[in-house]
């Protein structure tokens, strides 16, 4: 069987269809309508789709990420990107999908000036913890209680590193005192 990923950002009402199955058949945590309206119509060059183009299934959405970019702390210039929602269907798992979700939105979000991204996950979603360290996701705390059905999540959050610019090219340093000068 040969199949080929792609990936889409968010274009419309016409995509919430897909990104609702995956997300409610996946997440143990349930969302409405206007959950999901509230990052997508506010965000929607950062939530993308995973299509695979299989020779004998034709395109199909196999996974998702729906984030958001905010300032961090009132009046702070500080901005933090939030992965909300990931989900990729359990037969397309471990191609990659969301390891490349994941990182196609991190990069969408630095690239509109986030400092930092953070997210939550299940404690026992071994699965989950493995993906994002590999991606460089530190867990910063564990919350207890933190899902409606009691489990706790940790945070992890991913630094970015500041863009310095490229130094110049210097000259090399003049000498201040003449070079026969006698000491």
């Amino acid at each position: 069987m040969s199949s080929r990923v792609s990936l889409r950002v968010y274009d419309g009402e016409g995509m919430l269809p897909d990104i609702v199955r995956l997300i409610e058949t996946q997440l143990s945590e349930p969302y409405n309508i206007y959950t999901y309206r509230y990052f997508l119509h506010q965000w929607p060059q950062l939530c993308f789709l995973a299509y695979m183009d299989d020779a004998e299934k034709g395109t199909v959405p196999v996974g998702v990420i729906v984030n958001k970019l905010d300032r961090h702390l009132r009046g702070a210039r500080m901005y933090r990107g939030y992965i909300a929602m990931l989900s990729v269907d359990p037969e397309w798992r471990g191609h990659g999908i969301g390891a490349q979700l994941v990182q196609t939105a991190v990069d969408a979000m630095v690239q509109r000036g986030a400092q930092e991204i953070v997210l939550e996950t299940e404690v026992d979603n071994a699965a989950a913890l493995r993906l994002y360290e590999r991606l460089g996701f530190l867990r910063e705390k564990r919350l207890f209680r933190f899902y409606l059905n009691g489990k706790d999540s940790f945070r992890l959050v991913l630094p970015v590193p500041a863009q310095r610019p490229q130094p110049a090219v210097m000259p090399p340093p003049r000498r201040l005192i003449p070079s026969d000068t006698i000491l």
